[in-house]
This record gives C-alpha cells, sequence and structure tokens, in this order.
C-alpha cells in the first residue's frame, strides 16, 4: 500500500515539474514576442524618426531658400528704384539734348564756312612765307581741303584737322629744323641741307660747306653768305637740328625788324 502511495507522489510530483517546464516555455515564447513587438515599434520609430529629419531639412531648406529669395526681392526693388531714378536723369538728359540739336545744326552751318576761311588764311600764310619746307606744307593743307566735300567727315573733325595745321605751323616758331633738299640759287641746282632757327633764318649749306646762303624777306629770294664767316655758324646749326650737338650761341644772318604797317 505504501508503495503505491510512494509511486502516486512521484508521478503527481512528474506531473507537476511537467506542468512548471511547460508553463516556463509557454513564458519564454510570450516574452519573446513581446520583444519582438518592442522591436518592430523601435524600427518603426526610428524610420519614423528618419521620416522626420529628412522633413525637418526639407523644411529648413525651404524656409533658408525663401528667405534668400526675400532678400533678392528687397534687392530688386531697391535696384528698380535707383532704375528709376537713372532713367529719370537720362530723360532730362535727352530731353536737353533735342532741345540743343537744333542748335548744334546752327552751329554746324556756321563752322562749315568758318572752317574753309580758315584754311584759305592759312594757304596764303605759307605761300607768302619763307619757303621752309613749304611743299610738305601746302600738302597738308590740300588734303584737309579735300575733306570739305566729304559728308562721311563730321564737321568736327574737319575742325580739328585745321586746327591741327595751325598747331604744326606755330610750332615751326619754336624749333630748330633741317632738311636736304635741291635749291635754284642763281640758276643753278644745289643740294643742300636748309636750317630753319624758328621763324628768325632761314638758311643753306651746300653738302660739301663751300657756299652757303639766306632767305631775303625783303627780296622774297634766296642770296649768298660769305661762307667762311657763317659756315661754321649754319654748320653748328645743322648739328643741333640733327640733335647731335647742344645748343649753344650761334652768329646767324637776320634780317632787321619791320615796323608794323
Amino acid at each position: 500500500m505504501k508503495k503505491q502511495r510512494i509511486k502516486a507522489v512521484a508521478l503527481s510530483t512528474v506531473i507537476t515539474a511537467g506542468a512548471v517546464f511547460a508553463g516556463s516555455s509557454f513564458a519564454d515564447q510570450s516574452l519573446e514576442a513581446v520583444l519582438a513587438v518592442g522591436q518592430s515599434k523601435v524600427a518603426d520609430a526610428q524610420k519614423s524618426q528618419v521620416r522626420i529629419n529628412k522633413l525637418q531639412d526639407e523644411t529648413n531648406d525651404l524656409i533658408n531658400k525663401f528667405k534668400q529669395v526675400n532678400k533678392t526681392i528687397e534687392g530688386l526693388r531697391v535696384y528698380n528704384s535707383q532704375l528709376e531714378k537713372q532713367l529719370a536723369s537720362q530723360r532730362e538728359i535727352m530731353a536737353r539734348l533735342e532741345e540743343s540739336t537744333s542748335q548744334v545744326t546752327v552751329i554746324q552751318r556756321q563752322i562749315q564756312p568758318l572752317v574753309l576761311e580758315m584754311l584759305d588764311a592759312i594757304e596764303q600764310f605759307v605761300q607768302l612765307d619763307a619757303p621752309y619746307r613749304k611743299e610738305d606744307r601746302l600738302q597738308r593743307i590740300a588734303n584737309v581741303r579735300s575733306l570739305m566735300d566729304n559728308a562721311d567727315v563730321t564737321v568736327a573733325e574737319k575742325f580739328r584737322q585745321v586746327l591741327e595745321i595751325y598747331s604744326i605751323e606755330s610750332e615751326y616758331a619754336r624749333k630748330v629744323d633741317t632738311y636736304e633738299t635741291t635749291l635754284n640759287v642763281g640758276g643753278q641746282d644745289l643740294q643742300v641741307n636748309v636750317v630753319a632757327v624758328g621763324r628768325i633764318a632761314l638758311m643753306y649749306q651746300t653738302l660739301d660747306g663751300s657756299l652757303a646762303g639766306a632767305w631775303d624777306t625783303k627780296t622774297k629770294q634766296w642770296v649768298a653768305l660769305d661762307a667762311g664767316e657763317y659756315k661754321n655758324a649754319i654748320r653748328s646749326a645743322i648739328r643741333i637740328a640733327q640733335k647731335k650737338a647742344q645748343n649753344d650761341i650761334m652768329l646767324l644772318p637776320i634780317a632787321a625788324p619791320e615796323a608794323a604797317k
């Protein structure tokens, strides 16, 4: 009888242990399920956070772009305002220019005859002046005169070129110049060096230095000079004009001044 009870107790104990093991296994499965659900929620939360971060970045980019666009718009407003002021100023200038156009037309009609008169005057002066580079000077005047009937050349350019001729003629009075040419003196052609000292003396000397002469403003012709007396002076003037010697005092044949008439 005792043996049966012991067996029953043992069986009961075995059954109880099996129940414990079975309950423990169920609890482990439930915990794993709970952990799996938690991990899934964590993964979903991480994905949601990534989306939130991305949306936040996009929102920040949009805000920054909005601020930049606002700055650009403000800058354009200032720029447009400045342009309006400039346009208003240009309209005033255009109005003044239109008003002056009619006056310019009148001035152009007056300048053209003046330019022609100035050309005539300077040409007459060269014809009456000493024969210093005469051909070059007359050719320069002829070149400018040929532009007078050219419609492609503005009145301002014509006037400028005439003023340039006057400037060149004025410069001749302030320099020492020399050039080689052929002169007809006493019916004889001589190869000479001509030297001009401003407008106070115009002289020549043959290349071998044997003959010398000067322009006589009274008789309007070349006159012979004592080659011995002026030989060194004229040679010195030629060397100074050629930049081969420094400026120095020279004995030159200068015509006495005449009283103005």
